[in-house]
């Protein structure tokens, strides 16, 4: 990493935890009115019965204007694949030597790809109890076959610069990725009409943004704790596995195994433990989205706290629409309340 991109980088880590600071300092006055995480069945968005489609996409933007996080069902990825995917999270975690994990280490990437240990990504000053693995969009993955104009965050157009454990090393592992991954970006289009449509925008509205899409993602493992116990409010976290933050994209699908973890901070600031809900993928909204919005749909500070005796491994895909699109306040939101923290 050059000196220039690891100033940029500083610079853009200290920035991250100044509005981190602002968004928990402004928890505590808020209203708890309607604060939850809804679950919402999608499967009549699917129908070609706009009538139908509308109706969800209503029930999304009650969740996106209050917590800003909800769970959908019938959401249309194979449970083999979700299954499958979690399965190669505790393949890569549990069954790679740390010498294979080193070798593609996010450290030897400037694009920040590959393995990382607790004490590369920390949120806080405390080390944070987990491991990941990170990659990003790439053409192969997709199911549309992509249109060959991915660029990076910076603007490059450097391709192939996912870190991937070998095939010798872990069989299977890429293409368990990506048959979720796959069924994730499709999924991910699919809302982006959702939202569209909740957003009183043509339906298709975002299409365009989204040939080539910024579509990070991990693998999550957080260990089970140390000390297992309930949530209690009144007790200081000493096993943080990912610290309070609110997501930067355009929204996040999240996929977790059935241990629990997953903690949204309410208005009032009272942590909330994210129930499991069979067949559920998590959505939240991210600031991208919020400030797109125009603050009309809400980003949720949250974190992962792993209070069990089991080991929980999730799945994120941090969706936002192409990196080289241009972004202005979208048009049915321009007339809308800035909210201020």
């Amino acid at each position: 990493m050059t000196a220039v991109q690891t100033r940029t980088s500083n610079e853009a880590w200290n920035g991250a935890k100044q509005y981190l600071s602002q968004r928990l300092g402004s928890h505590g006055q808020g209203e708890e009115t309607d604060f939850g995480i809804p679950i919402i069945d999608i499967g009549p968005s699917y129908s070609s019965d706009l009538g139908d489609r509308n109706k969800v996409a209503e029930q999304i933007r009650q969740a996106c204007v209050t917590s800003g996080f909800f769970y959908i069902t019938n959401h249309g990825i194979d449970k083999q694949a979700c299954q499958g995917v979690l399965h190669q999270a505790k393949r890569l975690f549990k069954d790679l030597s740390r010498d294979q994990k080193e070798a593609i280490s996010l450290k030897k990437s400037p694009y920040g790809y590959g393995w990382e240990d607790a004490i590369s990504t920390s949120l806080h000053d405390d080390v944070e109890l987990k491991e990941g693995f990170n990659w990003s969009y790439e053409d192969d993955l997709d199911p549309s076959g992509g249109d060959g104009g991915y660029v990076q965050l910076d603007g490059s157009t450097a391709t192939d610069v996912n870190q991937w454990p070998g095939e010798k090393d872990l069989p299977g592992f890429y293409e368990g990725v990506k048959n979720y991954y796959g069924s994730a970006l499709q999924l991910a289009r699919h809302l982006c009409r959702l939202f569209a449509l909740s957003l009183n925008l043509p339906e298709d509205y975002f299409d365009p943004m989204i040939t080539h899409p910024s579509g990070n993602s991990r693998l999550m493992y957080y260990p089970p704790s140390k000390n297992p116990r309930p949530l209690d409010t009144a007790s200081a976290d000493g096993e943080v596995g990912l610290g309070a933050h609110s997501d930067y994209q355009v929204f996040t699908i999240l996929l977790c195994s059935s241990t629990p973890g997953l903690e949204i901070l309410s208005p009032s600031g009272r942590w909330i433990t994210a129930p499991t809900v069979k067949d559920g993928i998590i959505v939240n909204i991210g600031d991208m989205m919020m400030r797109w919005t125009n603050d009309t749909y809400k980003s949720t500070v949250h974190r992962v706290i792993n209070r069990t005796a089991e080991p929980r491994y999730s799945m994120p895909l941090f969706f936002g629409i192409n990196n080289d699109q241009m972004v202005e306040t979208l048009p049915s939101c321009r007339l809308a309340t800035t909210r201020n923290y």
